[in-house]
């Protein structure tokens, strides 16, 4: 009768424990059925040995995507704050855009920024497998007043804990796709992420505002409804009001520091705390 309460208070004290959202950790149900025939000397060593620092493992990759101006950066900024313990890398997809020719320089007006073709994937998708294979990367500096690439100057970026692809379309390619361990959708209403990106573009990157409506117009929206809306299913998590959401924030960062501290074989499976949400934050499984 001692021998069967010993085990069943093991059990609770180790279901007690850390808990792994969004984690699936291989052998953990065998091996808390062969500590349960164990003695309860070799169950206190196991505990005691369970407690010793777990290795980061291969970089946990994060695809934040969204529509223009729905508020990427500010969501990978803060969850690149909350990550201070950890070393992150954040790449933006901008920064892969393709230098126009004269031809295009000439005819500026009537060039698709939005567009999947604006962007040199294959470079993209170089970056993110080296970076994922603990490789440093050059990546490319777009200036965005010129539409050209800065040829003599690049932003080195090293092996990291976590990675972040920020970008409208980084969902769209499905090579780049499947390297990401979540993708984040950043929900944000339409009048909103209109208001943010004259302010951006007028403000920040010197356009006239006439030429920025048209964009908008033409190109922007067109290229939201054909190519970044659509892309929304592949979310692991939407998020709703982008920034401000906090709670949504802390539930991705307690979700990937629980992938980057468990134990070494674990394979991540998706995220898996739909019940702690409150209607904050949309969950896909």
């Amino acid at each position: 009768m001692s021998e069967q309460a010993s085990s069943i208070d093991y059990i609770m004290e180790k279901a007690s424990g850390p808990h792994f959202s969004g984690l699936r950790l291989n052998g953990l149900l065998s091996s808390l059925s062969s500590s349960s025939s164990t003695s309860p000397t070799h169950r206190t060593c196991s505990v005691s040995a369970s407690a010793s620092p777990l290795t980061p493992k291969q970089p946990f990759v994060i695809g934040v995507s969204g529509g223009a101006a729905s508020g990427k950066t500010t969501v990978c900024d803060m969850i690149i704050q909350q990550l201070h313990d950890h070393r992150v890398v954040l790449v933006n997809q901008d920064s892969f855009y393709r230098g126009l020719t004269t031809a295009e320089l000439e005819r500026v007006h009537e060039y698709n920024f939005d567009h999947p073709d604006a962007f040199d994937t294959e470079q993209l998708l170089d970056c993110i497998q080296k970076l994922r294979s603990g490789q440093p990367y050059q990546i490319p500096i777009y200036d965005f007043k010129t539409h050209l690439r800065c040829s003599d100057s690049f932003r080195q970026v090293n092996a990291s804990d976590v990675i972040i692809l920020e970008g409208i379309l980084v969902f769209h390619d499905p090579s780049v796709r499947n390297l990401m361990n979540m993708k984040i959708f950043v929900d944000t209403d339409v009048d909103v992420r209109l208001a943010r990106r004259i302010r951006r573009d007028t403000v920040e990157r010197g356009r006239d505002i006439n030429f920025v409506l048209e964009q908008y117009a033409k190109f922007v929206k067109p290229a939201f409804d054909d190519f970044v809306l659509p892309s929304k299913k592949y979310a692991d998590v939407i998020i709703p009001r982008g920034g401000e959401n906090h709670v949504a924030i802390d539930l991705i960062v307690h979700n990937i520091e629980s992938f980057i501290y468990s134990a070494p074989g674990s394979v991540y499976t998706g995220v898996d705390f739909c019940k702690k949400l409150c209607g904050v934050s949309v969950v896909r499984r």
